[in-house]
């Protein structure tokens, strides 16, 4: 059994076992690119731009739809690890925090960007983990290349580049 626990929930058609296990796959890739050791739960939905429009503006007061929302549990800084001391005690497993990825917000960037879908939904998933570890990318500065050369990292192990095409 592997040691995180990915939960994916969906709430729009054309999440099918395929999609999950890929994105289950991208995230424990960033888990462990990041060095983490205790054993993490994050929950995923993948959802609309009409849900996650919805969850925007009832958890940050954003009246508009978006590609990812991260909500970690833990205030990390980039390097810093969940500890095993943070885990839930009835399930051994550090509660890292929940995303949301528009699943038609990542086609529409994907055509946009010319790659696939794949590599979009991907970077997404990355970008989020990236933010329950701590990452962040508020400047335009280091903050933003730290994050941007760890998420390049973690789809580079995965063997999916900036190009892929459809």
């Amino acid at each position: 059994m592997p040691k995180h626990k990915i939960i994916i929930s969906a709430d729009v058609p054309g999440v099918g076992d395929s999609l999950r296990s890929f994105l289950r796959r991208v995230i424990r890739t960033a888990l462990d690119e990041e060095g983490v050791e205790a054993p993490c739960e994050i929950n995923v939905l993948v959802t609309g731009d009409g849900g996650i429009h919805q969850i925007n503006l009832d958890m940050r007061g954003v009246d508009a739809p978006t590609d990812v929302l991260s909500f970690p549990m833990f205030d990390l800084t980039p390097g810093d690890k969940p500890q095993p001391g943070d885990a839930d005690p009835a399930t051994g497993l550090v509660p890292l925090g929940d995303m949301c990825i528009s699943l038609e917000r990542a086609k529409a960037q994907a055509k946009e960007y010319g790659h696939s879908n794949r590599r979009e939904l991907a970077y997404l998933a990355v970008h989020s983990t990236l933010h329950l570890l701590g990452y962040d990318h508020l400047d335009e500065g280091p903050m933003k290349a730290q994050m941007r050369e760890r998420e390049e990292a973690v789809l580079g192990a995965l063997g999916i580049t900036r190009r892929e095409k459809a």
